[in-house]
């Protein structure tokens, strides 16, 4: 894939205190590329229960490449594609929910979970644009997934 016209990739799941950390960090690494620096933060629930927020940030091409290759794994692709004027924002972000459980089993599926942003190129900066950039770069990795 020649250029990718995305300026970063965020992905990011909360581990609930009912929850293994290490089996949603797991998940979370399905999408990464190995030994992917995880940030994480501890919050409190409602209630007072532990939640930690596990979050990456891909900046550089080949890291975003690695998340989008894992997104190509994607049962319904050609629908993501298709929705695309959905899942993209006024202000040029392209956003999905990935099943978390489907991920710690090595599947890439949408679903809840893990919550997937992008940041899309466009100029000028209008949904329009941006919806065209992410709709060419996700065609561009379906058609390397079938060659």
């Amino acid at each position: 894939m020649p250029q990718i016209p995305l300026h970063y990739v965020d992905l990011r799941t909360f581990c609930y205190a009912t929850e293994d950390e290490k089996r949603v960090e797991e998940a979370l690494r399905t999408f990464l590329p190995e030994e992917f620096e995880i940030g994480r933060v501890e919050s409190e629930g409602h209630y007072g229960d532990r939640i930690l927020v596990l979050s990456a940030r891909a900046e550089n091409a080949d890291d975003v490449r690695h998340v989008l290759s894992r997104l190509a794994d994607l049962e319904d692709f050609d629908g993501l594609i298709a929705e695309l004027d959905q899942r993209v924002t006024e202000n040029t972000e392209l956003y999905l929910t990935l099943d978390k459980q489907a991920a710690f089993n090595g599947e890439s599926r949408l679903g809840d979970g893990i919550t997937f942003r992008a940041k899309v190129e466009a100029y000028p900066a209008k949904k329009e644009a941006a919806v065209e950039n992410a709709r060419e770069v996700l065609e561009r990795l379906e058609d390397e997934d079938v060659n």
